[in-house]
């Protein structure tokens, strides 16, 4: 479609494809035996294979194959039963063989989607597999004052599947959503640990505008180097505008890459955009095609797990959790694990949700650990509900006793011993605080009979105050009413 079409910049809408590279959770590289590791010293795994040596054959991993074939069967792609390997030729430094192995034509897996909360579903066009390339290191602030740069080879090889989906993504927020439950069903079936500051999640996104309710698509601007998904959102964000300004001062827009500056939050010119037959495919010849038994595929389909939409759904069905909860406690599969733990073993779901949306949460960010780092364990927290369900701590002495709980892995009775926060029930005792606090608070005592409720609230926290917290807030509550009622 020609820019020269669109005549209202301001009616013009956003048409987004997302192209996500996963690195896939093998113990060996793609096509040799070297070790898939990250965080080793520069240039420690590789091999002659990695290189493409004269007399080096490759050989393709299996278990990266069927990690594919899950994520495909997970997404509700097609699996096809024949596919092949191609070269794609190319000359940058970070590709030793100055071809990169991937699939062109006969992908392993065509068709399905991700479906959003909002009930959208963006369909996907493909997911192939490839090797991944080594890691340029400049030695400087940017690419453009750095003396020289470094090649380190440990990532050319690893197993990568390219997650590319059809142009369906309207907004920034929307591909937000798309990768985080893409991320998530990676995830919860096991075959990458999804880490984007590791570089085993990266993202690409193809962005184009045109008028609002049209088919037709406008030129594509691909960028680069989104780090983040608030990284994607922005980078998104700034490139729709900025296709919008170009049109609006009669400037046109150039297909071609672009790269994001998260310092600066814009985008600048890379390279023109490569079409396919810049790559010169053809299929490699040291790889034989791929053959799967479709008794093999009904195998994995049959080992994958309960997928985040399905266990969403089932949270606010089973458990009667708000589906904002649900979303939460779903999103990764260690943390849906450790609720169902704590829910089956206190007997209560909506307080097991509640401590681990709320205080729970609110300690590991502070600490800036994830629910993994932490040293609790599901029936720590489900004995933690316990004691104040029974009335045993008040619900303030719960918060104070989460933290040792949650980060040292403490036995909450222990803590609430140690400290001495167990709730008193004594009538006399309670009673005892309830006519201090009303003897103190003569003013608050005249609000309440005067009609204001506010001033109940307040005696009540009196009275926990003088007891220390330790009073049986109930019991404080049905005396203080008998005392007032007088």
């Amino acid at each position: 479609m020609s820019e020269t079409a669109i005549k209202d910049v301001a009616t013009t809408e956003a048409v987004i494809g997302l192209e996500v590279h996963v690195e896939l959770l093998t113990a060996s590289k793609m096509f040799c035996a070297c070790r898939n590791a990250f965080g080793s010293p520069p240039n420690t795994n590789v091999c002659p294979i990695c290189f493409g040596f004269p007399g080096s054959l490759p050989v393709a991993n299996a278990k990266a194959v069927e990690y594919l074939c899950k994520a495909g069967l997970a997404l509700g792609c097609t699996i096809a039963p024949y596919s092949k390997f191609d070269r794609k030729n190319y000359f940058y430094p970070d590709m030793p063989k100055n071809y990169q192995i991937s699939q062109y034509d006969m992908p392993l897996t065509t068709g399905g989607g991700v479906s959003l909360p909002s009930g959208k579903r963006v369909r996907l066009t493909r997911i192939h597999l490839e090797e991944d390339t080594g890691k340029n290191i400049h030695a400087g602030e940017s690419i453009a004052k750095s003396a020289y740069t470094l090649v380190d080879f440990n990532r050319a090889g690893v197993p990568l599947m390219e997650v590319v989906s059809e142009p369906d993504i309207a907004s920034a927020d929307e591909a937000q959503a798309y990768l985080t439950e893409l991320k998530a069903v990676l995830s919860y079936i096991g075959v990458s640990d999804v880490k984007m500051h590791e570089g085993s999640l990266r993202c690409d996104a193809n962005v184009s505008i045109r008028p609002a309710g049209s088919s037709a698509l406008g030129t594509k601007i691909e960028v680069k180097n989104l780090n983040s998904f608030r990284s994607v959102g922005r980078a998104i964000d700034y490139e729709i505008e900025r296709m919008r300004e170009c049109l609006r001062s009669g400037e046109r827009i150039v297909q071609e890459t672009r790269g994001w500056d998260e310092a600066s939050g814009s985008t600048h010119s890379m390279r023109s955009k490569e079409q396919a037959h810049d790559y010169r495919y053809f299929p490699d010849p040291d790889l034989v095609p791929l053959e799967l038994d479709p008794k093999l595929i009904d195998r994995w389909r049959a080992e994958l797990p309960e997928l985040p939409a399905a266990k969403r759904e089932r949270y606010v069905r089973e458990f009667g959790l708000p589906p904002y909860d649900a979303g939460i406690l779903t999103e990764e599969r260690a943390t849906a694990e450790f609720f169902e733990a704590v829910a089956a073993t206190s007997g209560n779901a909506k307080q097991a949700a509640n401590w681990m949306m709320g205080d729970v949460r609110r300690v590991l960010q502070k600490h800036e650990l994830t629910l993994a780092d932490a040293k609790m364990r599901p029936e720590q927290l489900a004995a933690l509900i316990a004691l104040v369900a029974d009335g045993t701590i008040s619900g303030k002495a719960a918060k104070e006793i989460c933290e040792p709980v949650v980060i040292d892995g403490r036995d909450p009775k222990g803590v609430v011993e140690e400290r001495g926060l167990a709730q008193t029930s004594d009538a006399s005792a309670v009673a005892g605080f309830v006519d201090q606090a009303l003897a103190a608070n003569a003013d608050s005592v005249a609000s309440y009979k005067a009609g204001k409720d506010k001033a109940f609230e307040f005696l009540v926290g009196q009275v926990m105050k003088l007891s220390r917290g330790k009073a049986n807030v109930e019991m404080v509550r049905a005396l203080l009413k008998e005392r007032l009622a007088r």
